[in-house]
């Protein structure tokens, strides 16, 4: 296993509401992130469609014309959008954790795959409880959804944007000794001004605490919006208010905390990128291990059930999810596929 490479995190618009657009996007940065030596490349919270922002902007009825679109839009884990980025995977030998709204059958989820340079799914998860108006679209998941998963770049795990304001779901990840979380966020250009816990500043902070308190690597991938991105959700001058071009903040933090690589332009697309070397997080967790030595277990202790939740259990089975099979990738794609 190496102990230094070179990771990213993204820092761009996606295509709203349009998965085949947004995947041959994603693509075209896997291929970037390739070019320039990258072994870790980390993209938004739900960045295939695009965070669902029409959520926030008004009542529910209208908010109904968005909705078939965004369904139709969210890729199956076993369908050919991810299919396609599993074979850029496997073609540049890239490892990508990537986020975007998951459908199964008729429910959404804010999901997150982690996935190899040769291409298998190493990490398939689900966000824990949506945030706020969040769950009028979308699904939760359970405990088996926290994990760390051993990969040839270290022990490797992620969260979703307000996952990281929840003490118990982070401690769940630091105990599994993580050495690089990502940390995926939607865009910042929400209610800017009004709601300053949706603003960067307060989300980056909990972000580098993240980094300092787990003594581990992150990678803080968020979308932009553009005038474009704004006029598809915002039909109203009060709508367009509560909306601000720009907003990508995309970071990496290191394990003490330290800022690290070049940050973008809000405005700007493209690659946050930084070296990193696993051997210092020995240092860091030499003065604050949390889940090691500077534990207190006899006065708290961290109750983390992590088997997976049915809401059918049939005798004979086992107990959980069922996770499809994935598509062969030394399979043709379909001619619709994005290639």
């Amino acid at each position: 296993m190496p102990t230094t490479y070179r990771i990213a995190a993204v820092q761009a618009e996606p295509v709203w509401l349009d998965a085949d657009a947004t995947v041959e996007k994603t693509i075209g940065l896997i291929e970037e992130a390739a070019a320039q030596d990258v072994a870790l490349v980390a993209f938004p919270e739900t960045w295939i469609p695009g965070y669902p922002l029409f959520l926030w902007l008004g009542a529910v009825a209208g908010q109904m014309p968005y909705i078939a679109r965004y369904h139709a839009n969210s890729p199956t884990v076993d369908g050919k959008h991810l299919t396609a980025i599993r074979q850029a995977a496997r073609r540049t030998g890239v490892t990508l954790a990537l986020g975007y709204s998951e459908k199964d059958h008729g429910s959404l989820y804010m999901a997150q795959s982690l996935i190899a340079p040769d291409g298998d799914v190493l990490l398939h998860r689900r966000k824990l409880k949506p945030t706020h108006v969040e769950r009028s679209l979308f699904g939760e998941s359970d405990g088996s959804h926290l994990k760390v998963v051993d990969t040839p770049l270290g022990r490797l795990g992620a969260l979703n944007c307000w996952e990281h304001l929840q003490p118990l779901t982070k401690y769940a990840l630091y105990a599994q000794h993580e050495q690089v979380h990502v940390a995926a966020w939607p865009a910042f250009g929400l209610y800017k001004g009004l709601a300053y816990a949706l603003g960067a500043e307060a989300n980056m902070a909990v972000t580098q605490t993240y980094a300092l308190e787990g003594g581990c690597f992150v990678i803080a991938p968020t979308q932009v919006i553009s005038e474009r991105g704004i006029e598809t959700f915002a039909t109203t001058d009060e709508q367009r208010a509560l909306l601000t071009p720009g907003a990508g903040s995309s970071r990496i933090f290191g394990p003490d905390g330290t800022p690290l690589g070049k940050p973008l332009d809000e405005q700007a697309e493209g690659l946050i990128v930084a070296d990193i070397d696993l051997s210092v997080i020995d240092l860091a967790k030499n003065a604050a291990d949390p889940a090691g030595h500077y534990a207190k277990t006899d006065a708290t202790r961290l109750l983390h059930d992590d088997r997976p939740k049915s809401a059918v259990v049939r005798p004979g089975q086992a107990i959980g999810p069922h996770f499809p099979d994935l598509p062969d990738l030394d399979e043709p794609l379909a001619d619709d596929v994005v290639s």
